[in-house]
């Protein structure tokens, strides 16, 4: 699973009100100032250079509006402050997102060619669902077990430079911050109670604690302040105290207690009150939202039957070959007592944490070993392998990975479950080891990045259809890799298989088709050796991200099917690793857009030999 702001959800963040209001104001009156000049076509030679300046304000929009994208990326914009999280500042950005489709509306496309063209139909149609979107009350769900404000702020505290006095002043700056966020959540919180939109109760049982694990006594324990623990030596002694102090203050001051207040209300408020239904389509106008989910996470136009029906095929096929592994393994027995000795087995499992992460980090350096057979370009950007933060350790999947930032010097992070290892079996480990690190989420996402050619929406962004289904499809490598060489592996890797197709029938099943909780997870159950926490925590998060599974399989599928034409097109002239260069080349697109240009390329090298 990749965890990472995409341009859809960066297009619903907003706006900085806070002591830097002036300095904002400023850059965003510059901004829409220089649109107006787009929108009249003052100044410009053709409807490229438009455009192209028209993408540059929008990157410029985000950064100011959007500091923590900006700390994500290293580059130095409004790191003093938070974006604003408030139900007036969501209003306010609407108006702007719809401002902003007013003016790229106004262009004429057929005076566009090639890469300007698609990218204007890229961004056209990026904004043109978000407007959709907007009729939808996604705004109220602002917490669940798989994030929310407490989670975000330790993601941002890990990532912020902290390499010179004013990377300290920053980090104290957003501390102090901290409290207004948690403030402004807790709006929305309420709101989404008075109007009836919440995650499903059952969802929310370990939220409360997520928060109350980020409230220590000490607060240099506390992981929001880890960087004062040392300073490096750019910092002057003579300031070290001052701003260790500083910190020390916010943490008692402002961020404890206003923790304190968020747990008090998940568990005594908000729980109790959240939807007993755990299916979009209980929520308003819930059909809908989900169908324009499903749209948006497959960049198909399938329905949630169509899904669903494929769903089930591919389970049927993929199980087929889990009972063809378990006969060839030589075990006598059922699939069911085959799993059951996956889950139980002592030898499937490690007794400590670091040695569960050792194992990661071997496989991880058998990976890098074999990517130039099956790529002729490889990223620059460096990664690694470290445990998912201890206070979200319990509700969290069972791996995920973040991207880095050459600009601020920070690897991409493959990030492993440490918690309950006796329900991370070895198995597992290599198919999941190259759909997080390598040959999948960072290989393609550090590639993006490094594609300086490409705007930024599709270096920094792009559509979860590829990026989840590039993660499956680089599971599937693994045989060419050398990996998969026992039995087991090998049925780890249909494991994880039909996991994504599992998710098919799930996700469509709970949200479209009246199915149950329980349900959900005994269908999972029942076709997957996978361990019963992995289970019930995978299920409770389809339920709260409807439609972000389907996304895995549908893009795996479209890949593996692309591969395919282009092998039989080609012939004796297929290149697998010139076929995957192309398909990384140019960020995570629509798979219909993906799909024209593999064919034109296959179209090209046939004309070619």
């Amino acid at each position: 699973m990749l965890r990472r702001t995409t341009l859809g959800a960066l297009a619903l963040s907003i706006l900085a009100a806070t002591a830097w209001a002036g300095e904002y104001e400023d850059k965003r009156a510059e901004v829409f100032s220089r649109l107006e000049a787009v929108e009249a076509n003052e100044g410009f030679g053709s409807e490229a250079e438009r455009l192209q300046e028209f993408i540059d304000l929008y990157f410029q929009y985000f950064l100011n509006e959007q500091p923590e994208f900006a700390t994500y990326l290293g580059i130095p914009i409004g790191q003093d402050r938070w974006s604003d999280n408030s139900l007036e500042a969501e209003a306010k950005q609407e108006k702007d997102l719809l401002r902003g489709l007013a003016v790229l509306e106004t262009f004429d496309r057929s005076a566009l060619e090639g890469e300007d063209r698609l990218n204007y139909d890229l961004m056209l149609d990026e904004l043109r669902s978000q407007k959709e979107g907007m009729r939808f009350s996604g705004k109220y769900l602002a917490i669940n077990q798989m994030g929310g404000v407490h989670s975000q702020v330790a993601q941002i505290m890990a990532v912020m430079p902290a390499r010179s006095t004013r990377d300290y002043e920053n980090i104290v700056a957003r501390l102090e911050g901290v409290p207004r966020q948690i403030s402004n959540t807790l709006e929305r919180l309420e709101k989404g109670l008075e109007v009836g939109v919440t995650p499903p109760r059952v969802t929310l049982r370990d939220v409360p604690q997520q928060v109350r694990n980020l409230v220590v006594e000490d607060p240099m324990t506390s992981p929001l302040l880890r960087a004062f623990t040392t300073f490096p030596e750019a910092v002057p002694e003579a300031d070290r105290g001052r701003l260790r102090d500083a910190a020390v203050k916010a943490y008692r001051e402002g961020i404890a207690p206003a923790l304190t207040e968020l747990a008090a209300f998940l568990e005594t408020t908000y729980e109790p009150n959240a939807r007993e239904a755990i299916g979009m389509n209980a929520l308003p106008e819930g059909e809908a939202w989900y169908a324009h989910n499903v749209r948006e996470m497959t960049t198909t136009d399938m329905t949630p039957q169509q899904i669903h029906e494929l769903g089930l095929a591919e389970v049927k096929r993929i199980r087929a070959e889990m009972d063809r592994v378990i006969e060839e393994s030589g075990f006598a027995g059922t699939f069911e007592e085959f799993t059951e000795l996956l889950r139980t087995d002592p030898r499937f499992y490690f007794e400590s944490g670091e040695e569960l992460l050792a194992a990661y980090r071997d496989i991880a350096k058998r990976a890098d070993a074999e990517l130039p057979k099956l790529f002729g370009t490889l990223p620059r950007h460096p990664y690694g392998v470290i445990p998912v933060p201890e206070f979200r350790q319990k509700s969290a999947t069972t791996a995920y990975y973040e991207p880095g930032s050459m600009e601020a010097a920070r690897p991409g992070y493959f990030f492993a479950n440490t918690y309950a290892l006796d329900q991370r079996p070895s198995w597992e480990m290599e198919a999941l080891t190259l759909h997080e690190a390598v040959p999948g989420h960072h290989l393609q996402i550090a590639l993006a990045m490094e594609q300086e050619e490409i705007p930024w929406f599709r270096r920094f962004g792009g559509e979860t259809a590829y990026t989840e289904g590039w993660g499956l499809y680089a599971e599937s490598l693994g045989e060419e890799m050398g990996f998969y060489q026992d039995p087991y592996a090998k049925f780890g890797q249909l494991t994880y298989e039909i996991w994504r197709a599992i998710r098919l029938v799930v996700d469509t099943g709970m949200h479209s088709l009246g199915w149950s909780r329980e349900q959900a997870i005994e269908y999972f159950r029942s076709n997957t050796g996978k361990a019963e926490h992995d289970i019930v925590v995978e299920v409770d998060r389809y339920i709260v991200w409807p439609g972000q599974a389907l996304a895995y399989k549908i893009g795996e599928l479209k890949l593996k099917e692309l591969r395919a034409h282009a092998a039989k097109e080609l012939g004796d002239d297929f290149d697998v690793r010139a076929f995957h260069d192309r398909v990384l080349a140019n960020g995570a697109l629509p798979l219909t857009v993906l799909e024209t240009q593999i064919q034109e390329w296959v179209t090209r090298q046939k004309s070619d030999h």
